[in-house]
């Protein structure tokens, strides 16, 4: 893998994590279409610059993690379903679905729900006047969306948002749970993936991964901010459009 590659393919690690149009889904086109070979360092790199967008949130939000620890308990509540589902199908997600054809009909189905629950989230009032307040309940809920996002495509970010919506929250506080939530789902994934596929690093993976961590971290940071204000003003159904029409051409491209 080259520098180039590299940078691009941590852009949009970066860009894509916390909007929900499925950063995994688009790592894995994405190096479809820069035909990068497959190998133990490749997987290792994709899944380390997932740690510098996780970054960017903690230093966002870190405001949020000091305000108790019920917070950390209902984030851990909320982990527990993808943690265990992640756990027990590892083997079977990573070897038969992790491929652009899952990826293209998952990123077009999922963009049709976020245009249908689009109308109903644009005037809901949250049910919960601080995010910290949610129920553990909601909590439990919001994770059990959250563990479809095992499936390459779907995007983690979709299903704690549509979760969200479906608990009570308004629109800006199911982006910002989801945000939170990513940081415990990240982390464990991560080190479960990095656990996996052991790798010896020589000195230039050394820079590309330094190099691709720093990107993803800057990327993500300014994408959070700037989805934020999209979310607000226009809501997720356009979100909904760009997915269709990326799954779209992705499919046709691979029948080609």
């Amino acid at each position: 893998m080259s520098i180039i590659q590299s940078i691009v393919l941590s852009i949009i690690e970066g860009i894509t994590e916390f909007l929900p149009i499925s950063s995994t889904g688009h790592m894995i086109l994405a190096s479809s279409l820069m035909h990068i070979q497959e190998s133990s360092f490749v997987k290792t790199f994709e899944i380390s610059i997932q740690i510098g967008a996780i970054m960017a949130i903690v230093m966002l939000y870190y405001k949020q993690f000091l305000k108790g620890f019920s917070i950390y308990l209902k984030l851990g509540i909320a982990f527990i379903p993808t943690g265990v589902l992640g756990f027990l199908a590892y083997n079977f997600i990573k070897t038969y679905l992790f491929n652009p054809v899952t990826v293209s009909i998952s990123l077009i189905v999922g963009g049709v729900v976020l245009i249908l629950i689009d109308r109903r989230v644009s005037s809901q009032e949250s049910k919960t006047v601080e995010l910290e307040n949610i129920t553990y309940k909601n909590a439990f809920l919001i994770g059990l969306v959250q563990s479809i996002s095992m499936i390459p495509g779907v995007s983690r970010a979709a299903a704690t948002i549509i979760g969200g919506v479906f608990n009570g929250l308004d629109k800006k506080q199911a982006v910002e749970f989801s945000f939170l939530l990513a940081v415990p789902t990240m982390i464990a994934a991560t080190g479960y993936d990095l656990l996996k596929t052991p790798v010896v690093f020589s000195h230039q993976d050394i820079i590309l991964l330094v190099i691709g961590l720093v990107v993803a971290f800057i990327t993500a940071w300014i994408a959070v901010k700037v989805f934020l204000n999209l979310v607000k003003n226009y809501g997720f159904k356009y979100f909904g459009y760009y997915r269709i029409i990326i799954g779209i051409i992705f499919l046709l491209f691979m029948i080609k």
